[in-house]
């Protein structure tokens, strides 16, 4: 068991966060005189700061994710969440992080900005974690391993033996960004939160939610690294208008449901056309709302789709991913625009 105090740094500990109005009076609302915070008191909806624990949108991802609030953090994006991280976990030009190429591009950003050196384990030729090789390059100074599957840009899921035998034998925080997993029949690590003390899931707004423009990330961990997280997250991070949009789509969570399912079809019928296409040279397994496709020139299909009025992803420059194109799956519509296209090339 890892005592997560140990990975704290030092000046996080004794850090006094910001007291906030809004934080110091917690009484009932209604009919109340509110001059403690120094804001405009012409009401127009946004007059007043948000609640900066976000209660409301908490209590119903908690009914939905069958977890409790205070296993809950939520932040402007999930590039939020992992900088917090960052900040908490990481001591400056010391410690390391561990990242699992080719993955996600922020993170290798937000380690950058605290000046925290990554360490590259590419995924083996089937895009999976190379477990050993992980927690062989592992030392003391190594604070947090992040993994995002259904991976980006991959598309496949990891392996649920792989990544639980790195929760098991990894010294430090395990990040799993399940971005996608709405996507993917694998079950979600929620699950699993209180098995593991040292792993924390993000999860996000931006993709099956269809929220995109919100910015609304979501952190699951347990109380101790949220209450860390909590003590240094900016007052009001979360604006009340996003979180007014958050508590309209949880309210309507079936719609949520339906689109995934609808997204689900077109994307076995996309994978079904592009197969016919003799410039598709493959098609790797996905569990995300886009496909990683390995064309015959990633450059000149990218250009040529452009052309067309199409706009996907050149991954080429990506570890493993050389004359690949990602496709995000569209409307029945769009994907059916795409595929057309891709047959006159």
């Amino acid at each position: 068991m890892i005592d997560i105090d140990t990975l704290v740094r030092e000046n996080i500990k004794n850090l006094k966060p910001y007291s906030s109005a809004r934080d110091e009076f917690k009484g009932i609302k209604d009919n109340m005189v509110f001059l403690d915070a120094n804001e405009n008191p012409f009401s127009n909806g946004i007059n007043r700061y948000p609640d900066p624990k976000q209660q409301a949108v908490k209590d119903n991802l908690a009914l939905i994710k069958r977890v409790s609030t205070e296993n809950i953090l939520l932040g402007n994006g999930s590039d939020e969440v992992i900088d917090l991280v960052f900040r908490a976990f990481c001591e400056p030009n010391q410690d390391n992080a561990i990242l699992l190429p080719p993955t996600y591009g922020m993170y290798k950003v937000s380690a950058d900005i605290n000046s925290v050196e990554t360490v590259n384990v590419e995924l083996d030729e089937e895009f999976q974690p190379r477990v050993d090789e992980i927690l062989n390059v592992a030392n003391e100074f190594t604070k947090l391993l992040f993994i995002c599957s259904p991976n980006n840009p991959s598309g496949n899921s990891f392996s649920i033996e792989r990544i639980e035998s790195l929760l098991k034998n990894f010294s430090g925080l395990v990040i799993i960004d399940e971005a996608y997993i709405d996507f993917s029949d694998q079950s979600t690590w929620l699950n699993r939160l209180e098995d593991f003390p040292n792993l924390i899931v993000c999860q996000t707004f931006s993709k099956a939610y269809g929220m995109a423009g919100i910015r609304l990330g979501v952190c699951y961990a347990s109380k101790r690294i949220i209450d860390i997280l909590n003590k240094i997250k900016p007052p009001y991070n979360v604006n009340e208008l996003t979180q007014q949009k958050a508590l309209d789509c949880l309210e309507d969570y079936n719609i949520v449901e339906l689109q995934v399912s609808e997204l689900k079809k077109n994307r076995e019928w996309l994978i079904q056309e592009l197969e016919t296409l003799t410039i598709i040279k493959k098609i790797y397994p996905t569990d995300a709302n886009f496909l990683l496709v390995k064309v015959d020139d990633a450059k000149k299909r990218y250009n040529d789709l452009l052309n067309k009025g199409i706009v996907v992803r050149n991954r080429s420059n990506q570890a493993g991913c050389y004359n690949c194109l990602r496709f995000t799956v569209g409307t029945e519509n769009e994907n059916k625009k795409l595929i057309e296209v891709l047959k006159t090339l």
